[in-house]
Order: structure tokens, then sequence, then C-alpha cells
């Protein structure tokens, strides 16, 4: 029984050496590089979208509808 209540102490021990080594590890991506990384994703995101939008705003749909303008309006 005595034996089974050493390995069960030493068992608990390395647990709670392990957690500890965890919690006091610096190694881990924190949470403000997280919220970084997530707001870039979204400005250039946003940026992307609004540049095309611009794009088929003033350069692409109107001559888009000018060709469909044509093509139906055929007198021949």
């Amino acid at each position: 029984m005595k034996e089974f209540a050493v390995k069960v102490r030493n068992q608990m021990i390395g647990k709670m050496l392990k957690v500890q080594s965890v919690l006091s590890s610096r190694e881990a991506e924190g949470f403000v590089d997280t919220a970084i990384k997530i707001l870039m994703a979204v400005v250039i995101g946003a940026l992307i979208l609004a540049g095309l939008y611009a794009l088929f705003g003033k350069t692409i749909l109107p001559t888009l509808t000018q060709r469909i303008k044509d093509m139906f309006n055929y007198a021949g």
C-alpha cells in the first residue's frame, strides 16, 4: 500500500511540475499578436475589396453595359 501511495505522489508531483512549466513558459503566442494578425487581415481584405469595387464600378461595368446595349440594339 505504501508503494502505491509513493507512486501516486510521484505522479502528482510530475503533473504539477508539468503544469508549472507550462504556466511559466513564455514560448506561446500572445493574445496581442493574434489580435494584430486578425486586424491586419481585416484591413488588407477591406482594401482589396474597395479596390475591386472601384475597378468594377468605373472600368468594367460601364463598358459591359454599353456592350450589352450594342448587342441588343442590332438594326441589321
